[in-house]
């Protein structure tokens, strides 16, 4: 080898450049590269030679049946990107998913809309139970409506596995199959003790499933509740999430769960199993919907902490508040005893019930130990005080607390009443306007992350759930198939009105938008149909209907016809239907005819009838009963009935069925007030022999109706604390209600008040 100094000037100059690129290769300064892939087939093919700090950039387009297996090793400084090439205009159609495997990646500006996951997540931070995500990101990604058709198959959307993953600025609504929106799993020591970030996500409308599986978070397992996960929740958006009874089940140690906004969603952030869990500053508006809830405690060591908490009316495992009693040496999976929790500082305003020691029963008999509720403030407008006691509480500590309500005895050492004045802060939250109250509830310097702040920027945060007459109006003449065409041409919220005269049906109406039609003139547009059915309501289908006179007297000569039903099978999304000052008569052509009939896995979230006349029906009256297995699912939230009359109904009136033992739902729930019921449910065809029979059904109010030569009213209690009244109520030549605890022991618990029977 010659000496630097001895060689050629060329190839000095030659050395020197190479030095140059060997030392830019070793400091990684080499430029990242951008792998641009316009089909799954090119995509694969970059995957395999990506490097840290290079980018996969989907091209803009629908990218059907697309799985996506995003595997690689980045770094801190340089991680390996899959991203949209531009945000939102990737959109993966039809059976797609996600799954993260390795270091450092980060996923961005995808859309998963319009099918559903082969597998059992949408997206999953790992490729199989071996190789798993860490360090990882998911940001800015959507998943609208990403359903499995087949409403009971379980999938998650998100399932985070590894440690030290963020799943940040995503965009999730409209779950409607069961299983969790976002699951953490802890099902491996690589995924213990975990330290993920869940943030700044909108968690959109997660419509009722009526089962268990609906929650949107979850953080564990029961089986690894005694494990860590060290996961943080904090700044996320929780708008009108109701698919059961838990919106956040946390069944794991040491979360942090705070700054979260929770906007009219009904039930509870859970503290359902594991020990150590802070939750505060997090702030919940039930605006007096129905079933809103605020926070569930069980297990030790739970601290809750300036949280706040308004409008809330949810009771019992849905309550604005709730300390539960456990299971004396409990399995891993029931209810541990609540031990050395504290309670301070939070804010109840408008909180209808706040409940201690709830679930009290035989199993559930260890009270809550070594606990405190100091410093809250409650404020109940209607002068309420808002605690139920269903067990021995002296376990719990009370000291300075303040309400404007009387304390309840018990409690009336440790929460003083005064009077409170509040105004509402430039946060939006209401706070005392006193000084001497500056240390109670939660402090002034919350800020409620808002809703434009959660999700990615550039998706619009729309109602999917399309109203009522929130479309044209459109005008129908009676002639051939107009009914039929016009529903057909339709859009989503559209009227229409019909012109008097008669309609013969000859095709059943598939109802998949939501739709009203009217008659412009009361009973003077009359709708007859040539088929078993008149109107089916499927998927995307909510029905609206006002005025009419509608004749069962053209319909096949056949058993079993039904004028209004749901898809006999496989619905996903829920349905609403209304009938309004409508005459209904001649469901007679044969024996058997019903009125409405819901299919298997089919669920409303109300059917609600006000002003009809009901004459001369062979069948059942609205037939609700298609879950008979006994696992807690049901076929309606809502029921009510209102101001109708009702003669000669051979069938039922209302069969409305909910069996097993779960108790994570609210409903269902019947209203049946005002109306008269002659003649009806003595068909020899009426296999329940009543009227109404009414099976786990969680709320019922039957008041200031007449039943005349009626069959009687069954009503079977379950699981829950079912509220039931029946009161004001004329039974003639009809035999008293009935009212049976199949579950608990002792008496009933309905209220049955002022009713006449002659």
């Amino acid at each position: 080898m010659y000496p630097l100094k001895t060689l050629p000037h060329n190839k000095v100059i030659m050395l020197s450049l190479f030095f140059v690129i060997l030392a830019l290769l070793l400091s990684g300064h080499v430029s990242a590269k951008d792998w641009v892939v316009d089909t799954p087939n090119a995509y694969h093919k970059a995957i395999k030679k990506v490097q840290p700090g290079d980018n996969i950039v989907l091209a803009d387009g629908t990218w059907h049946n697309f799985e996506i297996l995003f595997k690689g090793e980045g770094t801190k400084q340089k991680p390996i990107t899959l991203k949209a090439q531009t945000k939102g205009k990737v959109v993966l159609t039809g059976q797609s998913n996600l799954r993260l495997s390795g270091q450092h990646l980060v996923v961005s500006g995808l859309v998963f809309k319009d099918g559903f996951t082969p597998s059992s997540a949408v997206i999953e931070f790992r490729s199989n139970k071996e190789h798993l995500a860490y360090h990882s990101r998911v940001t800015e990604v959507v998943i609208d409506n990403f359903n499995n058709p087949d409403k009971r198959e379980t999938d998650y959307w998100v399932a985070i596995y590894g440690q030290y993953n963020r799943f940040d600025h995503n965009y999730l609504t409209g779950k409607r199959n069961k299983g969790v929106t976002v699951a953490v799993r802890l099902n491996s020591k690589n995924s213990q003790e975990n330290h993920h970030k869940i943030d700044h996500n909108y968690f959109g409308p997660r419509p009722i499933l009526g089962s268990n599986g609906g929650e949107t978070l979850r953080i564990g397992t029961s089986h690894y509740s005694l494990s860590n996960s060290f996961t943080v929740v904090e700044n996320n958006y929780f708008d009108r999430c109701d698919g059961e009874v838990e919106i956040i089940s946390i069944k794991s140690g040491q979360n942090k769960i705070r700054k979260n906004v929770f906007f009219e969603s009904r039930g509870t952030l859970t503290l359902r199993h594991g020990n150590g869990n802070l939750i505060e500053e997090n702030i919940f508006i039930g605006n007096g919907v129905d079933h809103t809830g605020g926070i569930r405690v069980i297990n030790k060591d739970q601290v809750v902490r300036n949280n706040y908490l308004e409008g809330l009316t949810g009771y019992r495992f849905g309550s604005g508040f709730t300390i539960m009693n456990g299971v004396p040496n409990s399995k891993i999976n029931r209810y541990h005893q609540v031990e050395n929790a504290l309670v301070a500082n939070n804010t109840l305003i408008n909180v209808a019930h706040v409940q201690l020691a709830a679930g009290s029963d035989a199993e559930r008999s260890a009270v809550p130990i070594n606990s405190s509720m100091r410093n809250n403030l409650m404020f109940n407008e209607n002068g309420q005080q808002p605690f139920t006691l269903f067990d021995d509480v002296s376990g719990i500590e009370f000291t300075g607390n303040v309400a404007n309500t009387v304390a309840h005895e018990k409690l009336s050492s440790g929460i003083n009443q005064q009077k409170i004045t509040l105004k509402r802060a430039n946060n939006g939250l209401l706070y005392p306007v006193s000084a001497k109250l500056a240390d109670k509830g939660a402090k002034k310097s919350l800020s409620p992350v808002a809703k434009s702040a959660t999700g990615p920027s550039w998706y619009p945060k729309v109602n999917s759930l399309v109203e009522f007459e929130s479309g044209n109006i459109i005008h129908v003449n009676a002639s051939d198939d107009a009914l039929f065409n016009a529903v057909s041409t339709a859009n989503n919220g559209d009227v229409l009105v019909l012109a008097d005269g008669h309609y013969d049906v000859r095709k059943m109406i598939d109802v998949n938008k939501t739709l009203s039609i009217k008659a412009k003139h009361k009973h003077k547009a009359l709708i007859t149909f040539q088929r078993s059915t008149l109107f089916q309501l499927s998927d995307g289908g909510s029905l609206a209907l006002d005025g009419l006179y509608i004749s069962g007297s053209n319909s096949p000569d056949s058993s079993g016809n039904t004028l209004i039903r749901s898809k006999k099978w496989g619905m996903v999304e829920n349905y609403r239907f209304i009938m309004k000052n409508t005459l209904v008569k001649a469901l007679d052509t044969n024996h058997s005819f019903h009125f409405f009939d819901s299919g298997n896995g089919a669920f409303a979230d109300y059917i609600e009838l006000i002003g009809n006349e009901f004459t001369n029906i062979t069948g059942d009256f609205l037939r609700l009963n298609k879950e008979i297995e006994d696992l807690g699912i049901y076929n309606a939230e809502y029921v009510i009935i209102k101001n109708n009359s009702f003669d000669n109904v051979q069938g039922a009136l209302v069969n409305l069925y909910r069996g097993g033992s779960d108790e994570s739902t609210f409903g269902p729930h019947l209203e049946m007030t005002n109306n008269i019921i002659k003649n009806s449910s003595k068909g020899k065809r009426n296999k329940i022999g009543s009227s109404l029979y009414l099976h786990g059904v969680q709320v019922t109010n039957i008041e200031s109706n007449t039943f005349e030569n009626t069959a009687s009213v069954v009503i079977e209690h379950t699981v829950g604390e079912p509220q039931t009244t029946v009161k004001h109520n004329t039974f003639h030549k009809t035999a008293a209600p009935t009212v049976k605890e199949l579950r608990a022991k002792g008496p009933h618990t309905a209220i049955l008040l002022n009713n006449k029977q002659s």
